[in-house]
């Protein structure tokens, strides 16, 4: 039922309810919170676990390189400049076809440098990779790596 406006009051139905109580408003809120004590746990660990794939896909990419340079070279880079050599041309590679890496040597994704060791302590007939994963040291479980510790 609508009251008659006269112009200076603002009329509004006598009936019917507006708004949300309290109690709704959070009842609303608890299942909200309710459901980010769900969902946010299962999503926190999916940014790292993207880092970890992304390094060893790169590793992955690396390996890759220092075969190409082996199969034109007939050697694997040394140690001293390392995965540079994929980049820019070593003075004693006469066959070299690079760049290998198109882009540079990138970081790992937590910003530092990865590892190459030629030849391997782990790998004896080859070379070591790693990224020193998240605490950004090396050793420790993780580590990521192209061989088994």
């Amino acid at each position: 039922m609508n009251v008659p406006n006269d112009g200076n009051k603002i009329s509004r139905p006598s009936e019917g309810r507006e708004g949300f109580t309290l109690i709704e408003m959070l009842l609303v809120l608890v299942i909200l919170a309710s459901l980010a004590a769900v969902v946010v746990p299962r999503l926190a660990g999916r940014g790292e676990q993207a880092k970890v794939t992304a390094a060893l896909s790169q590793l992955n990419v690396f390996e890759t390189a220092l075969d190409a340079f082996e199969v034109d070279n007939g050697y694997f880079p040394d140690g001293g400049s390392g995965l540079e050599d994929l980049v820019e041309q070593p003075r004693n590679a006469n066959d070299w076809r690079g760049p290998y890496l198109k882009r540079g040597v990138p970081s790992d994704p937590w910003g530092n440098d990865y590892q190459y060791d030629y030849p391997g302590k782990h790998n004896a007939y080859g070379y070591d990779l790693m990224s020193m994963g998240p605490d950004g040291r090396e050793g420790g479980d993780d580590d990521i790596t192209n061989y088994d510790e």
